[in-house]
């Protein structure tokens, strides 16, 4: 079963990304910033990560630098969740090492093809 670490602040987001992502038969860890999700790929390295990027603690951006650069850190597929749509943190988002984004808010649909797009579904 595929691995998912859900990092984002807000229960309701995770709750939501969760039932999406189960629906998908995503095995599901949840961190609510940046420290935590840290904590969580140095115990188990997910495959696949959804970030959320303004949190508190350490935020998304933040915790990609330190994640890209741990051992493993290179093998999760990144996929940002933000509100943050302009074209500059997009940029941001890939050159510190996400695979993908997408923009809050999210649905069933959007994260299904963003997966099939990284190679996470089919």
């Amino acid at each position: 079963m595929t691995s998912c670490l859900i990092v984002d602040d807000s229960n309701v987001i995770r709750m939501v990304a969760r039932r999406i992502l189960e629906s998908f038969s995503f095995d599901i860890t949840e961190a609510a910033d940046g420290r935590q999700a840290l904590d969580i790929c140095c115990r188990r390295m997910p495959d696949v990560i959804l970030l959320d990027w303004n949190m508190p603690v350490m935020n998304g951006i933040d915790f990609l630098h330190h994640l890209r650069e741990h051992e493993g850190g290179e093998a999760p597929v990144v996929v940002f969740c933000t509100t943050e749509n302009d074209r500059s943190h997009l940029r941001e988002a890939i050159e510190a090492g996400a695979n993908e984004c997408i923009m809050k808010p999210f649905d069933r649909d959007i994260i299904e093809a963003k997966f099939v797009q990284v190679g996470l579904l089919q």
